[in-house]
């Protein structure tokens, strides 16, 4: 069950857009944590019991790419799974995002719909043992 929820990106709009999708396609039950770039979010997740992590690529501080290295290096954390939600259009960076990481990238616009089909996957993976 997914229950703790960080949402990384810079722009409060693209986090309150994707917090709603979450609800909608499912997670409104879920505590939701809000960070404005990947530092926030890392200490975020090393703090706290996280159930999936949902972040944009392009952050000051530290950006997507950077997040998903810093969590997939961790012997704690890697099973974490991270969707990506991105402008990146081609085939080849959403397969090398998922190389990197992360469980599914999502293309911009984001709907409730592509969210849905995404943590649908992760729970049907069985991301929590």
């Amino acid at each position: 069950m997914i229950e703790n929820i960080v949402i990384a990106d810079d722009s409060s709009t693209a986090r309150m857009i994707i917090k709603r999708c979450l609800e909608i396609a499912g997670t409104a039950d879920a505590n939701f944590i809000e960070a404005g770039n990947g530092e926030e979010a890392l200490k975020i997740v090393r703090e706290q019991p996280i159930d999936l992590i949902v972040t944009d690529l392009n952050m000051p501080v530290m950006d997507g790419r950077a997040l998903i290295r810093h969590i997939k290096a961790s012997p704690k954390l890697t099973q974490l799974p991270i969707l990506v939600i991105s402008s990146v259009g081609n085939e080849a960076s959403r397969e090398d995002l998922i190389e990197q990481g992360a469980f599914a990238v999502i293309g911009k616009p984001i709907s409730p719909a592509s969210v849905a089909v995404a943590l649908e996957d992760i729970i049907d993976q069985d991301q929590w043992g």
